[in-house]
Parts: structure tokens; sequence; C-alpha cells
């Protein structure tokens, strides 16, 4: 088969294998900015973004990708040669692939190779809405405290050379600056990222620099910014080499980095867009006053599912999420803990069927054909923990209830943080705390406890006796029998002995 690079000037070649932009993209305008354009927003908001261009007469909500960091060039470059186009391949549960090209990208730079041109494209007047994907950890948020880490050396930079920053919170802080200084309006700060209340945290950090950075713009911000919450929903596992020889050789398409995903997707936003927005309801998006009670769901349900699986299923050796979904044990644990500890915390989910949901999520969890990475979706358990699993569990403990199942996966965690697996493996631990986690992780061979004292992650769990009863029971029973063994007795009653 005769192979083409994806790029514009070939693009309708591959109108027969793939779907493909319909739409004249020189004709499109950027109307939003996105930071982070890694494969979720590729297969999330720029897909949707994508989908309105192609139904509706609108030419003024392109995307311009921002990539933040440095280890982002790759990505750049990748966008950069294929003039923003990839191809999102959806794997569907029977195993065939729908193929789309995404066309609403229409612009890309790289941060740190020229920081005031993404400063002055956030503050151009056609852009009305910055969008992120700049993952749990990029908030910069201290969970002990709760409240901004003043002490990061990125942001002791930003401080230092507000003209050349590197984190979110610099080049936010000098755009906004900007717009005030050039008497235009504001815009819609939007977090896609899967934290709870996301719009409200990314105010409450963006605040707390700008209190400190700019505080003659503090009022400006208050009066001229949203920051609407919203819940995101998309399982994109990370692309394999397979998948890109999989792309050319049933296609002729030569894209470098194309997005996998499945075909389950949903975004739920409160309807709080300062200078406008696209129609994203016309594609699908729901729009919605109090997002909370969707989000609390999905993050304590989803995304506590997954860090569930990894853990488990990293010390068991799997190696992909379905496979750790397919073990019947450890399906049974998952979904005992779902509708044991979590669903009974959860509330006004008005027309949600909890347990259909939980059904659903067990079957993305099992599809065979997304293959995502267990060593991905532990990748910054330090982050993800305080947002998905232990809201769950401080919740349980204010009303007595049980917390038994997430005090596992908390004492797994402490296991898989020494570096190995069940078989003597080692595990690619791939976290902002790492050194901190191994620490703590090898004093618990001891004293199971230590583990629990990183207070930034943990907060005072340490003060709950009910907890850590549970913790160290737990902790001492992976350590003697395996997490198999311990699950198995476990999905019939709490272990407390085998």
């Amino acid at each position: 088969m005769t192979t083409y690079k994806l790029n514009n000037l070939n693009l309708s070649k591959f109108e027969e294998q793939a779907a493909i932009p319909k739409y004249n993209r020189s004709n499109i305008k950027t109307g939003i900015v996105h930071v982070g354009i890694g494969g979720f927003h590729r297969a999330h908001e720029a897909f949707y973004t994508d989908q309105l261009l192609h139904d509706e007469t609108v030419t003024d909500w392109g995307i311009c990708g921002v990539a933040l960091l440095d280890f982002d060039i790759k990505i750049y470059n990748t966008l950069k040669e294929q003039n923003g186009l990839y191809t999102l391949v959806v794997k569907e549960l029977d195993g065939s692939l729908s193929k789309r090209i995404i066309g609403s990208i229409v612009e890309c730079l790289y941060a740190p190779e020229n920081p005031s041109a993404v400063i002055e494209k956030m503050a151009s007047p056609e852009v009305k809405i910055i969008t992120l994907t700049i993952t749990e950890g990029g908030y910069n948020y201290n969970e002990a405290t709760g409240e901004f880490d003043f002490d990061n050396p990125l942001i002791q930079h930003d401080l230092e050379n507000p003209k050349a920053p590197k984190t979110i919170f610099g080049y936010l802080t000098q755009a906004l600056k900007l717009r005030k200084e050039n008497g235009l309006k504001g815009l819609t700060v939007q977090s896609c990222d899967n934290i709870q209340g996301n719009g409200d945290m990314t105010k409450k950090m963006l605040l707390s620099y700008i209190e400190k950075a700019e505080p003659e713009l503090v009022p400006w911000m208050e009066a001229n910014v949203s920051f609407p919450n919203a819940m995101v929903d998309r399982i994109t596992p990370a692309t394999s080499q397979a998948d890109i020889l999989n792309l050319i050789e049933t296609t002729g398409i030569d894209d470098a980095w194309p997005v996998v995903c499945e075909p389950f997707k949903q975004w739920i936003i409160e309807d709080d867009f300062i200078s406008g927005r696209p129609a994203w309801e016309k594609v699908g998006v729901q729009f919605v006053e109090d997002v909370v009670p969707f989000e609390k769901m999905k993050l304590q349900l989803l995304n506590a599912g997954h860090s569930v699986l990894g853990i488990l299923g990293a010390l068991m050796g799997y190696d992909t999420i379905d496979e750790a979904a397919n073990n019947n044990d450890v399906n049974r644990f998952l979904r005992d803990y779902m509708r044991q500890e979590v669903a009974p915390i959860l509330s006004d989910l008005n027309g949600v069927d909890l347990e259909a949901y939980e059904a659903s999520l067990l079957e993305r969890f099992g599809n065979i054909y997304i293959k995502d990475q267990i060593d991905r979706i532990c990748s910054e358990s330090s982050a993800k923990f305080p947002i998905f699993v232990l809201p769950t569990v401080n919740a349980q403990l204010k009303q007595e209830g049980h917390f038994e199942h997430a005090a596992f996966v908390v004492a797994a965690w402490a296991i898989y943080s020494l570096g190995v697996d069940e078989t003597g493996k080692a595990l690619l631990v791939k976290d902002a705390m790492k050194s901190t986690l191994k620490e703590k992780a090898i004093a618990s061979k001891n004293n199971p406890v230590a583990f629990l004292e990183i207070e930034a992650i943990f907060g005072a769990l340490k003060d709950s006796q009910s907890f850590v009863d549970s913790y160290v029971t737990a902790y001492h029973n992976i350590t003697k029998y395996g997490v198999e063994k311990c699950i198995l007795n476990i999905n019939g009653n709490i272990l407390n002995h085998i």
C-alpha cells in the first residue's frame, strides 16, 4: 500500500481510509488556547471541537495547542510537521477500528522556545477560552495544607522571571495582565483535568499566585475571568509503536503520533463562560448548573477504579488494565469497593443508575483492545490518590462506615512503591514524589505506618486508629500471602486473618 505523510497537502488522499475534515481549515480562527496537547486532549476536547467545526458553520473556535514543558518537544514537532493534523483511532468493543483525522488544532506553539509568543496568543482579542490538561500534579496543590506550594522551584523561577515563565501560573498571570493593559475583555479558563472542582481549584491556585506575583491584577481577574467546573471522561491509553504501524499498514496514513481511545466519551460542564463559548452541546457535551455530583461520581468510581486495578495489577505482574480487570477476583474486589465504599457516599445524581454506571465501567476497563498500560495508570499516584481514593476514605471515616477495600489498596501502594512486583520483576515507578515514596516504603517494612506519614498525600490519616488498623492488617497480609490470595479471601469477608 502506498503511504503518505499526514499533512494538509496529502489530506485528500486519505478520504477513503478515514473520516477527514470537510471544513476549510485555512478559514478557521483561533478562539481557544489549549495547554497540554497530549493524548487525552486530542481524544476529547479537540475531538468535540472538530465535530462542531464539521457539523456547524462556525469558523472562530479553532484551537492553538501549547506544549508547555521541555519534554513536550516531541509532540510539538510532530503536530507542527503534520500541520496540527493527527488520526484518532477508536478501538470499538468488537475489535474494529474507527479512524478519523482531526483538524481542530490549527496552530501549535512550544512555550520553552518562545514564552512571549504564548503569552501574546493567550492575550489576543480573538481568544475567548484557555483550556488545560496539565495533569493532577500540575496545579501545584499541597494536600496537607490545602494551599499553593510556593516552595516549588519552578514557581520561584516564575516569580523572579515573569516574562519567561515555566509554569501555567506564570503564563496565565502575564497573559491576563497583558489583556488588562490592552483594555481587552476577560476570558474563561477551563480545566479538563481529573480534579474534583477543577474550575474552583484552578481559580484558587491562580489567585494565590497572582496575589504574590501581580497583586494589582487581582480585582480585574475576579471581575473578568470565569472558571467553570467540568467532568471529563474518555479512556485514552498511550499510543504504541504497534498502533502507529497498524495505521500505516491498513490505511497508508503515515502519522507519527496518532491517538487511540475507547468509544465512550463524556464531558459535563458548568455553563459559565464569560466571553462566549462553542456550541459544544450540539455535539454531545452536557451543560449543567452544578457538575459536582457528576464529577465526584466519576473521580471516585472510574478514576479510583483505574488506580485500584493499576496498583493491584502491577503487584500481580500484569502489564495492562484489561488483564487485571478480567481477573475474576480483582474484578469482584473492584465491584465490591465501588458498591460498598464509594456508592454510599454519592448523592444528588438525579437520573443516574449507579449500578448500571458501575457495570459500564467494568466493561470499559475490560476492553481487551484498549491495552491501557498499567505503568501509565500508576504514574503520579501521589497526585491521584488524594483526589481519587482518599475522599472516599475520609467520607466513610466521618460516618463510621466501610473503608477496608481502600485501606487494602493503600497498603498495596506502599508495597508497590518499593519498586518490585510479587515475582521480583522491577516496576517502572513514575512519580514526582518517587524518592519520598521509596524512602517511606522501605521504612514501612519495619513499621507499615511510616508510609501514612507522608503528610502531603495523606494529611492526618495516620491519626485515624481504625484506618491504621485496617491498613496495617492488609499490609502484613499482602506481604505474607500476596495480593491474589488476599483478595480471594477479602471478597468473602474483609480479611483480618487468613
